[in-house]
C-alpha cells in the first residue's frame, strides 16, 4: 500500500467532499479594455503565454496597471477561459503582472486548497468535464463565463493529502521535462553532427569538376491553379517544403487533374525548388509516386543523371556551400526572388557518380537517424504526457462522501 493510500484510509475513509470552486477561491477577470501596449513597463499576460506568464513581449504602463483592482500575487492560479479552456499556471514570483480577460484569476483560500492542487484538479479529467459542461461552445471564440467557472466542482481532500498528490505530480512533471530536455539535446547534437559531416563530405580537396547548374540541368516553372481542400491530386506549394527539404505531411491541398495539369505531375526523386519569398532556395526531394502536381512558385530541376544524381544534389542543396551562393544570387528588392537566371549560376561540385553514391549512402544514414529522432522525440514526449495524465486523473479521482455512504448502505441491505 502506498503512502497516499494509507493517508486516504486514515484521513478520509468514507470519501471526500466535492465542492464548487467559488466556495474555496475568489475568481476574477482580467481587463476587458484593449491594452495600450508600451515598449516596457508591466508585463502583460494572455492565453498565448499561459505556459510561462512572464515570457511575454507585451507591456502596459505602470500608470495603467495602477487602475487594476486585482493584481496577481504568489499562489494565485491563472486559467484560460477562451479557446483552450482550463489550462492553468500558478503565479510563482512577486512581480507585477497585468492580464487580459482571456484569463481568469483564481485566488485560493489556502487553508482549504493548495494552489498547485487547484491547478491539477482543474486540469484533471473531472475538472475538464466540469468545464466542458459550462463552456459556450457556439461562441466565437469558445469561452466560459466567469460566474460559470465558480460552479465547477473539484474533490477536496484534506490538506495533507493535497500536499502528497502535488508532491507526486510535481516529481513526475519534473522527470518528464528532464527526459524531454535530454531527447531534445540528443536530436540537436545529431543534427549538428549530420550538418558537419555533410559539409565535410561535400568539400573536396582534390581537383573535381565544379559546374554551374545551367550546364547540368533544365528548369521548368510549375502549374497555376487554386488550391482546394479536396481533389484527386496533391498540389505541391512552397509551404509544403519543410526546413530539412522533406515534404510536410500536414496541410496538404489538392486540385482536380486535367489534361493541362498532367504535364506538371511529379514522380519519386524529382527535385522542386522554392523560388520566392522567405523560403526561397529550399529544395524538395519528392518522396514517392503519389499523384502530385507542383505549383507555379516552384521550379522543377531536371538534372543530367549521367553526370549527377538527384539525391546527391538534394544533399548539396542543404549544405553551407549552396546557401552561401543562394544568399548572394537571390534578388533582394521587394519580395526575394530566386528564379532560373539566379539558380542556373549556382556552382556544384560534381565528383564521379560512384563517389556521389558513397556520399549519398553516408548522408542518407545520418538523415535517417535524425528523422527517427524527430519522429521518436514527440512520440516519446506524447507517451510520457499520456502517462502523466493517467496518473494525475487516478490520483485526483476520489469517492464522493455521500455516494460512498449510500453505496455501503445499499450493499448492507443486499447482504441482509
Amino acid at each position: 500500500m502506498s503512502k497516499l493510500d494509507e493517508m486516504i484510509r486514515e484521513l478520509c475513509p468514507d470519501g471526500v467532499e466535492y465542492v464548487k470552486l467559488n466556495s474555496v477561491c475568489d475568481i476574477y477577470d482580467g481587463t476587458h479594455s484593449t491594452p495600450n501596449y508600451t515598449e516596457s513597463g508591466v508585463k502583460f499576460a494572455s492565453v498565448e503565454n499561459i505556459g510561462n506568464l512572464y515570457a511575454t513581449r507585451k507591456y502596459i504602463s505602470e500608470k495603467d496597471f495602477e487602475k487594476y483592482k486585482i493584481k496577481p500575487r504568489i499562489g494565485d492560479v491563472m486559467m484560460t477561459r477562451i479557446g483552450s479552456v482550463g489550462v492553468c499556471t500558478v503565479v510563482d514570483r512577486n512581480e507585477a503582472l497585468a492580464f487580459y480577460v482571456s484569463l481568469a484569476l483564481l485566488r485560493p483560500q489556502l487553508d482549504k486548497v493548495q494552489s498547485r492542487f487547484l491547478k491539477y484538479a482543474i486540469e484533471s479529467i473531472h475538472g475538464r468535464k466540469e468545464l466542458r459542461k459550462r463552456t459556450l461552445i457556439n461562441a466565437v471564440p469558445i469561452k466560459i463565463n466567469k460566474d460559470d467557472i465558480g460552479k465547477v466542482t473539484i474533490p477536496l481532500p484534506p490538506i495533507e493529502i493535497q500536499s502528497e498528490i502535488v508532491h507526486t505530480l510535481d516529481n513526475y512533471t519534473e522527470n518528464v521535462v528532464k527526459l524531454q530536455n535530454q531527447l531534445t539535446a540528443e536530436l540537436t547534437a545529431r543534427k549538428a553532427q549530420y550538418s558537419y559531416y555533410r559539409d565535410k563530405l561535400l568539400t573536396f580537396e582534390s581537383r573535381i569538376q565544379l559546374l554551374p547548374l545551367k550546364d547540368i540541368a533544365k528548369f521548368s516553372y510549375g502549374y497555376t491553379d487554386k488550391a482546394q481542400e479536396h481533389g484527386d491530386t496533391r498540389f505541391l506549394r512552397i509551404t509544403d517544403i519543410a526546413e530539412d527539404g522533406t515534404m510536410k505531411p500536414e496541410g496538404a491541398k489538392y486540385i482536380l487533374l486535367n489534361d493541362e495539369s498532367k504535364k506538371y505531375l511529379v514522380k519519386k526523386g524529382d527535385l522542386l525548388l522554392a523560388r520566392t519569398g522567405a523560403t526561397y532556395g529550399k529544395t524538395l526531394y519528392v518522396p514517392d509516386n503519389s499523384p502530385a502536381v507542383y505549383a507555379s512558385f516552384l521550379i522543377k530541376i531536371e538534372l543530367d543523371n549521367s553526370k549527377i544524381s538527384n539525391r546527391y544534389y538534394w544533399h548539396f542543396s542543404k549544405s553551407n556551400q549552396y546557401w552561401r551562393q543562394a544568399e548572394k544570387l537571390v534578388s533582394k528588392g521587394g519580395q526575394q526572388q530566386f528564379n532560373t537566371n539566379a539558380v542556373e549560376r549556382v556552382v556544384v561540385p560534381v565528383p564521379p557518380l560512384d563517389v556521389q553514391s558513397r556520399i549519398v549512402n553516408v548522408l542518407d544514414n545520418f538523415e535517417k537517424i535524425c528523422s527517427d529522432l524527430n519522429i521518436g522525440l514527440p512520440a516519446e514526449i506524447e507517451a510520457r504526457q499520456k502517462q502523466y495524465e493517467y496518473y494525475r486523473d487516478k490520483l485526483l479521482t476520489f469517492a464522493e462522501t455521500g455516494n460512498t455512504i449510500l453505496s455501503r448502505a445499499e450493499q448492507s441491505r443486499a447482504e441482509h
